[in-house]
């Protein structure tokens, strides 16, 4: 499985200290998986699945099978980060239905963020939403 999560971190371009702070472990636990003194716990392989929904269990399990699955993250996905620098794009409407409907979902997300700093004058580091279907989506500060 340390394997895995080298390639998943590779591929995701993420540092072990930024996956740490995602998943919500201790940076000194994934360093300590990725040199291969200490394996991957239940609750580890449960807090990575639970955070990026969009990883195949089997894949991180077993090794089998493509890494993502088919549902891949739908907002702030890399991708679409990535286009919305590349074209400079200032308006939603040169965007596709579905990046505009990102678009507006990412606006109004920040414009709560910087509600909810207004109102507490504390900076927030993380907001968490709780859908009625019992899954929710995370977003941390920049």
């Amino acid at each position: 499985m340390k394997e895995r999560i080298e390639e998943f971190l590779k591929r995701e371009n993420k540092t072990y200290i930024q996956f740490a702070q995602e998943i919500g472990v201790q940076p000194s636990s994934i360093s300590h998986i990725l040199s291969g003194r200490n394996k991957p716990s239940l609750d580890f392989v449960i807090k990575m699945l639970s955070r990026y929904k969009y990883i195949s269990p089997t894949w991180l399990l077993f090794g089998k099978g493509d890494m993502y699955n088919e549902q891949m993250p739908t907002l702030f996905d890399n991708e679409i980060q990535k286009e919305k620098e590349a074209t400079n794009v200032d308006e939603p409407e040169e965007l596709s239905s579905r990046k505009k409907a990102l678009w507006d979902e990412e606006n109004n997300i920040k414009e709560s963020a910087g509600l909810i700093k207004k109102n507490i004058r504390k900076p927030a580091r993380r907001i968490i939403i709780f859908y009625d279907d019992n899954t929710f989506d995370e977003y941390f500060s920049d």
